[in-house]
């Protein structure tokens, strides 16, 4: 239980992160850069979400098929 609630808070934190550099980089005139910044947030989230998946996958696989 303790490993979720901390991908969460990671999961948070690097979300506050992103929007806070993306804001700086949008006020100072680069937005590519800014939306580059958000894309790449985003996809090591969605790694980090993809490996949590598979751990709940692999624990009720586990558990339904006795292995």
């Amino acid at each position: 239980m303790n490993l979720e609630v901390n991908a969460i808070f990671q999961i948070a934190g690097i979300g506050i992160i992103i929007a806070m550099i993306h804001t700086v980089l949008k006020q100072m005139g680069k937005e590519d850069m800014a939306h580059w910044v958000t894309v790449i947030g985003f996809v090591v989230v969605l790694f980090m979400v993809v490996r949590l998946l598979d751990n709940l996958l692999q624990e009720i696989k586990s558990i339904f098929l006795f292995q």
